[in-house]
């Protein structure tokens, strides 16, 4: 398939179709003097936090400030970036503020409107602009949020949603917007650049399931999957924030339940769940089982390797210790603290082919170094295709580890529960503190990491072991450990 060429930079309008005026109601314009941007919805790697209700988080004033102080601190004025968003409830509202910020600080706005995060990824890239995506991911309905990339889908500075955050609630809007405003479709363009990086190899035609989750993978799989003898059964398809099936978050194994029942009923080859924003695919094979994330990492990264032997892959801190052995003396395996910023970068300093984190999210050095479900889903696809053989047995020679899963506890004091733990492991492995606690024994083969989570309250444990006994007693634990400390720290408030 062909690629086409980005269209040209050049605007003939600063108006919409419409030709409403920049200040007219459908802009969402208030006429209040405050705005809203609670603290609490800068994460460590985006931005994200509840929109509706009595009591939001954050606001439609609150999201032109933050598009002014977005072209402040990327010296927009008088450049252009890239702006799309998911299909969440006040998604255009907020999006448009934020355009509209922006353009008062002097930026073009490229307007793509309804995308997957890895198609604005796509668009940044193609490009070559900055890019800003509204999605909350696989939070709850009532959240909202932005992520932010650079030119070539470049990950943001760590500090940048600090500097925003600090920024937006000083800066002066401009009374007018000097900037320009353009709508692109990027869909074919996208779906054309997927299937240039997995073409269509030769086997047999697939059965799939595909569940969206009503997130945008409803959008884009039909595009991005066209072409390739698949027979598709698709699960709640139709784009609607407020997931009134199940929530779009394939993490919790609840959400992958009627993915995994419709492979079993359809006689399916395999099953593809995506989460709200489709940055993320989880795999379920021909049985209704999940194939763990880091099984399919290994998969990918064997695929890729072979395109360039001795390539360099990245893995998160609590990937499965099976990658590494996987790839063996193929490339070279390096670790990443978790999340997209951290190994964007690291994947763009040592040229990785590609990358993999527990969570399903998959980074290709050919697709700007981003994360994209879809692409992940494409290698999987063709591998089936090629083998005649199952899933679960193309999976099997990787799952060589037995893992907890992520389990999640609320804590007042995450550092108190890892010192804890950490305190307990003494002079039991190898502990280091790159991403919360790691506890690892090589000679016994299992390790423990107790983080806290970059967007959630939640102090998030992991453990795996080559046998399950080891892996299971560790988790307990550990767990211990965490509730004991927890419950100390809430007597000591309560006095």
């Amino acid at each position: 398939m062909t690629i086409p060429s980005p269209p040209p930079s050049t605007c003939p309008t600063n108006r919409r179709s419409c030709a409403r005026p920049d200040t007219c109601a459908c802009w969402g314009l208030s006429t209040r003097l405050t705005h809203v941007l609670t603290p609490g919805i800068f994460k460590a790697n985006d931005i994200r936090g509840v929109v509706t209700g009595d009591s939001p988080e954050w606001d439609t004033d609150g999201a032109r400030h933050l598009g002014a102080a977005f072209v402040e601190l990327l010296d927009l004025g008088g450049r252009e970036f890239v702006m799309g968003r998911d299909m969440r409830s006040g998604g255009e509202e907020l999006s448009q503020a934020f355009a509209d910020g922006a353009r008062r600080a002097g930026a073009n706005v490229v307007e793509v409107g309804l995308t997957s995060t890895d198609q604005l990824w796509f668009a940044s890239g193609w490009l070559s602009l900055p890019g800003v995506q509204f999605t909350a991911s696989h939070n709850p309905a009532e959240y909202n949020g932005i992520k932010f990339c650079l030119a070539d889908a470049r990950p943001v500075a760590p500090d940048f949603t600090a500097r925003i955050r600090d920024l937006a609630g000083t800066i002066e809007l401009g009374q007018t917007a000097t900037g320009s405003l353009r709508i692109l479709d990027t869909l074919e363009a996208y779906a054309a650049k997927l299937s240039d990086l997995v073409p269509v190899g030769a086997g047999r035609d697939l059965k799939v399931v595909i569940d969206a989750g009503n997130g945008m993978a409803g959008h884009t799989a039909a595009q991005a999957l066209a072409g390739r003898g698949l027979e598709v059964i698709g699960l709640y398809m139709d784009l609607d924030g407020t997931f009134p099936n199940h929530p779009a978050n394939p993490l919790v194994p609840e959400n992958l339940l009627d993915a995994r029942a419709a492979v079993m009923g359809h006689d399916a080859d395999l099953g593809l769940v995506f989460d709200g924003d489709a940055d993320r695919c989880f795999i379920i094979d021909e049985r209704g089982e999940v194939v763990d994330p880091s099984v399919v990492t290994a998969m990918i990264a064997l695929a890729e390797l072979a395109k360039e032997p001795g390539a360099t892959i990245v893995i998160n801190k609590i990937t499965s210790w099976g990658v590494t052995d996987a790839v063996g003396d193929a490339g070279e395996v390096i670790t990443s603290r978790v999340g997209h910023t951290f190994v964007k970068a690291l994947m763009a300093q040592h040229n990785a082919i590609f990358g993999g984190e527990h969570s399903a999210h998959y980074y290709f050095r050919d697709f700007w170094f981003a994360d994209t479900g879809m692409l992940a889903a494409l290698h999987i696809l063709e591998m089936v295709r090629a083998a005649g053989k199952p899933l679960s047995q193309l999976a099997a020679q990787y799952d060589t580890y037995h893992r907890s899963g992520e389990l999640n506890s609320e804590v007042a004091d995450a550092a108190a529960c890892q010192d804890a733990v950490a305190a307990a492991f003494e002079g039991r492995g190898v502990q280091d503190r790159m991403d919360g606690l790691t506890v690892a024994n090589h000679e016994q083969e299992w390790w423990v990491n107790l983080r806290a989570s970059n967007t959630e309250p939640l102090l998030r444990l992991n453990v795996e072991a080559r046998d399950a006994d080891t892996m299971a007693a560790l988790r307990d634990e550990v767990l211990a450990i965490v509730n004991e400390t927890r419950a100390t720290i809430d007597n000591r408030s309560a006095q």
